[in-house]
């Protein structure tokens, strides 16, 4: 479940795909839960995440190559899997010169060529540090920079074409502040010492790259410290994650001459020509404190810091594509250090990643060929039909929203644009070469490709039927500028979705990401979007105040969840997410009430349907996790952790209390006056 913005990093979150609704249930359905995955030592009011979760947490340990494993995640391995077994049939077979199975298989062999890798060791990148080293001053930089991003490298800051966000059928060229190894402000800005700590690693992590490259242990040094020196001032200027949520603060269009006047020390004529973009007479500048910032940088600093950082950014893209040593390496920071992984994963593993990635479209084509029945896109389509009627009701019977404001919200939910299994238009790879000279060549080529494919659409109309996820995928996601959601073929397994389970079991899994992802159109940033995705202001002013002070109510609620040793959950970084998976219960809810009305459900394996409905929901986040990967999250990840995506968001659920008798008494007991209402 995932508020998509493009240019805002996001992380994975689950979806599912259930039974059609109807109420005609058969018999020999089964009631969907694994009566191992439970933990009946812990009462459901204690901590129902333990209750429902703690069986299959006892019986699944962390793997070594993993920083959390639930679940979700098991469901995501499994998938690699039946696309890794696709893959190796394709690497194994001639093709057709520039067929795209020559491509996928080529690309797969030659990420899994260790030999080559090894041998090659930092060749590959040993053209573009020259390149670095020979700049002779700060404005040859902005040269440079369109070459890395052609690549997919964006130090200083990132560009990108997407949708105008006032006029969001238009796509014009945005900016957003980038170029942070450690990714958030936050690992730069903070003193406590578990952060301290990590600056300290990331410092040492960059010289011993360094080293590898190609530089003596001195040189190494003092490019870390450039390089930590550089991240630092910019991070001090970057937004912080809970500001870019704010789209109309992020929202500046600025025009090139005033951007050549503001920003003189980056040769904006330079720079967009050779990006592609030179007829471009405007962008929308997101955060203008950190472009100003970079402005000064480049002025001011030494070129030889400028050149540390360059160089930085160009090995830690390259990292991952080159000998066994730079990957090692990689996972011991990123992997140890920040996530408290154990092992890194086996070279497949990666490898399917760097296929699906670059070539995605092809494997999902294939995938859903094999992997995808049409009945399951039925059956989607009805289920979320039968959502959007049932968000639709609880709209309508909404207390404390006007009956202008709900007119509209109706307006908005009738015109969603719902995407399910895969795009009706494929992509065309035939112009993108896979060839035989290394893997980073290769990751290069690619990303010069999706940026030729990416300025093509610059002042052309939105196309509303392109997709963002591939069908592989085991996600799903919002967009408000299209105003659509969007659920790939990959999701639509167990446990989201089980077709040999009853309803009780597939409302209470897919159907609430379902209403997740529809609440996600109406949370405090999806709000903001109108029926045709444009950032407008379509709530009276009362409705917007009654929303605020409801949503405070979660907000606070977060804020004093402890989720390490004086570690605090944050509650506004996350509002948007617990909105969603607040109104995907209520909606889910309520839809399986009306389905099973006229033919309710028996009780199985000890469980009333609607307890059943609350266990679906809470095992779909059964998971380990380390004490580092805790931390991580915290600083980077939109949605709460997953305990606290049961533990936190069902007490605020009326139905949850009556289905489980849950009293005062119980832990988890929060005062109805107390409890978060909104949806």
């Amino acid at each position: 479940m995932m508020n998509f913005k493009r240019h805002i990093p996001t992380a994975l979150v689950c979806f599912l795909a259930a039974s059609c609704g109807s109420s005609n249930q058969k018999a020999e359905l089964t009631s969907g839960i694994d009566l191992q995955s439970l933990d009946t030592s812990v009462a459901p009011g204690t901590s129902f995440y333990q209750y429902a979760c703690g069986g299959w947490m006892a019986n699944n340990p962390l793997p070594k190559e993993f920083a959390r494993f639930g679940t979700f995640d098991l469901l995501a391995e499994n998938n690699r899997e039946q696309v890794k077994v696709l893959i190796e049939e394709l690497s194994k077979t001639e093709h057709a010169e520039g067929s795209v199975e020559q491509k996928i298989g080529d690309l797969y062999a030659i990420a899994m060529n260790a030999d080559k890798l090894n041998k090659d060791g930092a060749a590959p990148i040993a053209t573009e540090l020259k390149r670095i080293d020979a700049l002779k001053n700060s404005k040859e930089i902005s040269l440079l920079l369109t070459d890395f991003n052609k690549k997919g490298i964006f130090p200083y800051f990132a560009l990108y074409v997407g949708a105008d966000e006032m006029n969001s059928s238009q796509n014009i060229v945005h900016s957003h502040q980038y170029g942070l190894g450690l990714g958030q402000k936050d690992y730069y800005v903070n003193n406590d010492e578990a952060t301290k700590k990590i600056r300290e690693a990331y410092q040492n992590h960059i010289q011993k790259m360094f080293v590898l490259a190609g530089d003596s242990e001195k040189a190494a040094a003092q490019a870390a410290k450039d390089v930590m020196e550089v991240e630092g001032k910019l991070a001090d200027k970057f937004s912080f994650a809970v500001e870019l949520r704010d789209p109309h603060a992020n929202y500046n269009i600025t025009s090139i001459a005033d951007l050549k006047k503001t920003y003189p020390a980056i040769d904006w004529g330079v720079y967009l020509n050779n990006l592609g973009m030179g007829a471009v007479e405007s962008i929308d500048l997101g955060q203008p404190k950190a472009m100003k910032e970079v402005n000064n940088l480049l002025a001011n600093l030494p070129l030889s810091k400028h050149q540390s950082y360059l160089k930085w950014k160009l090995i830690d893209a390259s990292a991952s594509y080159l000998s066994d040593a730079f990957v090692d390496q990689n996972f011991e920071f990123y992997g140890k250090v920040l996530s408290g992984t154990e092992e890194n994963q086996p070279r497949w593993q990666s490898a399917v990643s760097s296929v699906n990635s670059t070539l995605g479209e092809a494997v999902g084509q294939i995938y859903v060929q094999k992997h995808f029945p049409p009945q399951a896109k039925e059956r989607m389509v009805d289920l979320v039909a039968n959502l959007q009627k049932a968000l639709g009701e609880r709209i309508q019977e909404l207390e404390w929203m006007s009956d202008v404001t709900k007119a509209k919200a109706q307006e908005k939910l009738s015109t969603f644009h719902v995407k399910i299994g895969y795009p009706d238009k494929w992509k065309d790879y035939s112009t993108l070469p896979i060839e035989n000279d290394s893997y980073w060549g290769n990751i290069k080529r690619a990303a010069n490709w999706e940026h030729q494919e990416m300025i093509a659409k610059i002042g052309k109309p939105v196309d509303a039927d392109e997709w963002f996820m591939t069908p592989q995928t085991v996600n799903a996601y919002y967009n408000p500028t299209t105003n659509e959601i969007c659920f790939p073929a990959g999701i639509l397994q167990y446990p989201f979705f089980d077709m040999n389970a009853d309803d009780a079991f597939n409302y209470g899994a897919i159907g609430v990401v379902i209403g997740h992802e529809m609440t996600h159109g109406f949370d405090d940033q999806g709000g903001q979007y109108d029926k045709d995705g444009n950032l407008n202001d379509w709530w009276t002013a009362e409705d917007g105040k009654n929303f605020s002070a409801r949503a405070q109510v979660m907000v606070d609620f977060f804020n004093a969840i402890e989720v390490a040793p004086g570690v605090h959950a944050n509650g506004q970084f996350t509002l948007g997410e617990n909105i969603a998976d607040h109104g995907g219960l209520q909606v889910s809810y309520q839809a399986f009430k009306n389905a099973t009305k006229e033919a309710p459900l028996a009780e199985k394996d000890g469980f009333t349907p609607e307890q059943r409905f609350f266990l679906a929901y809470a095992n779909v986040w059964a998971g380990n996790i380390r004490p580092e990967e805790i931390l991580d999250r915290t600083k980077s990840d939109p949605h709460s952790l997953g305990q606290w995506r049961v533990d936190a968001a069902l007490p605020q659920i009326a139905s949850w209390y009556e289905a489980f008798k849950i009293t005062p008494e119980d832990a988890l007991f929060v005062p109805e006056k107390d409890r978060v209402s909104i949806w």
